[in-house]
């Protein structure tokens, strides 16, 4: 089968639709950038939660928090609901969910209000982040799906940077963040209202593409499926990848539920299961968000100035994109696997260095952590050298193989239950992090995440199985 595979795709390349295909690709990865700016808007605006709503510490903390309860259950049901409706009507959705939460966050005159806005807008992040990477993955020919999956993670990084971007815009041209702007409304809302630009543009880009061919077989929706495969691949090849899809379900070609990730034989979850759930977990055990949510405090923990701490965060984020790069070029040449390995490696160490450093903080004498020079550059480059070992493996690598794993069958059901657990994972790490910064300290935690890691590595090697080159219908369940 792949030399026939491999015969045809040679023979057919002029029919393809290449620009096509690229285009719609970054259409949905638009989902990537505005999941990127939603989570990164927070940060400017808490000077301004605290004035407009008198919020206490705990409160305050929820606020920020409140988008990642959304996102777990968005992940969830996006993919289940991409199963009935689609996975171009579940990003509508969640493009219109992006502009509610938007408007209604940069709106909200109470508390309770603000973290409906921002639940609202978990919905649409945890929908986007396993749907888009699905989309790309079912209208994009093997031999580049996975370069083209891996801009998910440079448009994520992307919106995070646009959103630092904008909120330090408009907090100078305001004076600060709760200072007034347009219309007399503080620059704190308008940084939330900001985002309203990229999601109308996500929503009206959202039109002009088909549903996944893929989808529309699954659903019987025969005459569609021929007429978008077409015109991605050309009549002959489109005709070919038809015949391909709808044989891959003659067997079980029901409509798509939960039940189907168990194994009929056995009654236990399917294996492919087990596997999208630890890519999912592990990409977050191994303490990322940790960097993103919190660096300015963890680099002014052990001595850093703000000035220095938002510095390196800035690095840091140039670093990721530079490492989404390298993943972009690898990725449909060594594949993915390993990459994985590669990263996981590279985290286990840097990640053991980095506590070997932040072990040898000690206290100024203001009570503050501090590093000696020689311990603070290894705990600042071994810091840096994580990050870029994150972005080029497990940040991209993971969603490019979520999205093109499971069969065509479990796809959507696939999706839902590790895209549940990548976001409840993440809930968890951020979380307990400032516990565990109270309780056994910097090094302590960076310790428990090296260990997560190094896990990681047994969990590639036994359990990841190479997807580079593969149509998705020979993915085995």
């Amino acid at each position: 089968m792949n030399s026939v595979l491999l015969e045809r795709s040679v023979t057919t390349k002029s029919a393809e639709n290449t620009r096509l295909i690229v285009q719609i690709s970054c259409v949905a990865t638009l989902g990537g950038f505005l999941f990127g700016f939603d989570s990164g808007v927070i940060n400017g605006t808490v000077d301004g939660l605290k004035q407009a709503f008198h919020s206490s510490s705990s409160g305050l903390g929820f606020e920020v928090a409140s988008m990642l309860l959304g996102c777990a259950l968005g992940a969830f049901f996006a993919g289940r609901v991409s199963d009935y409706w689609g996975r171009r009507s579940v990003l509508i959705i969640s493009a219109l969910l992006f502009l509610l939460s938007a408007l209604g966050a940069g709106a909200a005159t109470t508390s309770t209000l603000f973290i409906l806005a921002r639940i609202t807008g978990g919905f649409a992040v945890g929908a986007a982040s396993v749907i888009a990477p699905a989309y790309i993955a079912e209208v994009a020919p093997a031999r580049y799906r996975g370069r083209l999956a891996t801009v998910q993670q440079i448009a994520i990084i992307s919106g995070l940077f646009t959103a630092f971007l904008s909120n330090y815009l408009l907090a100078r041209a305001a004076g600060s963040s709760t200072g007034a702007l347009w219309l007399g409304q503080d620059a704190w809302r308008w940084m939330f209202w900001m985002q309203a630009l990229p999601s109308a543009l996500f929503l009206v880009s959202l039109i002009f593409i088909p549903e996944s061919p893929r989808f529309l077989v699954v659903r019987k929706r025969d005459a569609e499926a021929s007429a978008v495969l077409a015109r991605l691949y050309g009549e002959s090849e489109g005709r070919a990848k038809f015949t391909e899809i709808g044989a891959s379900l003659a067997q079980d070609r029901h409509r798509p539920r939960l039940s189907d990730l168990l194994d009929k034989a056995t009654g236990r979850v399917r294996p492919i299961v087990w596997v999208g759930i630890g890519l999912a977990s592990f990409q977050q055990l191994v303490g990322i968000n940790v960097v993103f949510y919190y660096g300015a405090v963890l680099w002014q923990a052990v001595g850093f100035s703000e000035a220095d701490a938002l510095l390196i965060n800035v690095l840091s984020g140039a670093l990721s994109i530079a490492a989404c790069l390298v993943a972009v070029m690898l990725i449909d040449k060594v594949g993915r696997k390993p990459l994985l390995w590669i990263g996981s490696v590279g985290m286990a160490v840097t990640l053991a260095l980095v506590t070997w450093a932040f072990a040898h903080a000690g206290l100024d004498a203001a009570g503050k952590l501090s590093l000696a020079p020689a311990m603070g550059t290894l705990a600042l480059v071994a810091a840096n050298a994580y990050v870029a070992f994150f972005n080029m493996s497990w940040g991209p690598v993971m969603w490019v193989m979520l999205g093109e794993m499971f069969p065509n069958q479990i796809r959507g059901s696939g999706l839902a239950v590790a895209g549940a657990a990548q976001w409840t994972s993440n809930f968890l790490i951020t979380v307990t992090f400032p516990i565990l910064l109270t309780g056994i300290g910097l090094a302590g935690a960076y310790g428990l995440y090296a260990a997560a890691a190094a896990l990681s590595i047994v969990f590639v090697r036994r359990c990841v199985h190479e997807t580079r080159g593969k149509e998705l219908e020979q993915m085995e369940g």
